[in-house]
């Protein structure tokens, strides 16, 4: 597989310009930058020359590597600013931790159009949900206190934010608000919720990947060593700079932003399910 110079130095540079964006919105919005790792990675991959059957398959398992650097650094930030709740993350955790293995194995052997399909269609239900939603719009006043209630809510978590791609934020901040959990808060816990989800679900596409004689030089099964080498360090470089923005804007811009941001990826992941 050949690139020219040329080439392979304007992909270089849209790929740091991925990790320092993605890392931005880790910070600002809680959603481990895999929302924007994913579709630019998908849109990027075939200068690599990446076939299309395994393209969707190798943006995802290299986003999920990717916002674990950026996860950790932004959950550091939003615990020492208190915006982190350890006790809410507990609760969650095991339920979501089941859910991202099983859903990595599904997505591993699932289609490429499959894994588009999901990213856009959750990605515009959160759109809408967040665009257009009120404070008073709640679920419940809190989270059921029964592990076998809340196990649910940590699987739907954990097994659509792997098959995404994404830290967990776009999901769980959304979920979290519907329970009352305020929005700062939400954003914060939002943020480790990527590393659980990260880990178990990279090394499940690393796995799934291994060995397909589809992969592309320097892949460690579904993960781009190349995308992890050049997003990792600009996305924690600008991770800290989007959670002091979370910290000086109201939680209704966040809100705003988040939605708009959700709803632009998924019209693309749609245009890209409907051309594949």
């Amino acid at each position: 597989m050949t690139i020219d110079f040329t080439h392979l130095a304007l992909f270089a540079a849209a790929l740091l310009l991925t990790g320092c964006v993605s890392g931005f919105l880790a910070g600002l919005l809680g959603v481990g930058g895999g929302i924007i790792v994913v579709p630019i990675l998908y849109m990027l991959f075939p200068a690599l020359d990446v076939p299309e059957a395994i393209r969707m398959h190798l943006a995802v398992g290299t986003s999920l590597a990717t916002i674990i650097p950026t996860a950790i650094t932004s959950a550091r930030a939003h615990y020492a600013k208190g915006g982190l709740d350890p006790k809410l993350l507990r609760a969650l955790a095991p339920s979501i931790l089941v859910g991202v293995v099983a859903g990595s194995i599904f997505g591993g052997k699932a289609s490429g159009t499959t894994l588009i399909l999901i990213f856009a269609i959750i990605a515009l239900l959160v759109s809408i949900y967040m665009a257009f939603r009120r404070d008073s719009w709640v679920l419940a006043p809190a989270l059921p206190t029964s592990p076998l209630l809340r196990a649910p809510i940590g699987l739907f978590i954990g097994w659509f934010s792997v098959l995404m791609g994404i830290g967990g934020g776009t999901l769980s901040v959304p979920i979290l608000s519907a329970f009352s959990v305020e929005m700062r808060r939400a954003v914060g816990t939002a943020s480790a919720v990527g590393i659980l989800i990260g880990v178990p679900g990279a090394l499940g596409f690393i796995a799934t990947g291994w060995g397909n004689p589809l992969l592309p030089p320097f892949s460690l099964g579904y993960c781009s060593l190349i995308g992890c080498a050049l997003i990792v360090p600009a996305s924690m470089l600008t991770a800290p700079y989007g959670v002091r923005t979370a910290h000086a804007i109201s939680p209704a811009l966040l809100r705003r932003a988040f939605a708009v941001f959700l709803l632009i990826t998924s019209i693309k992941m749609f245009m890209s399910a409907v051309g594949s």
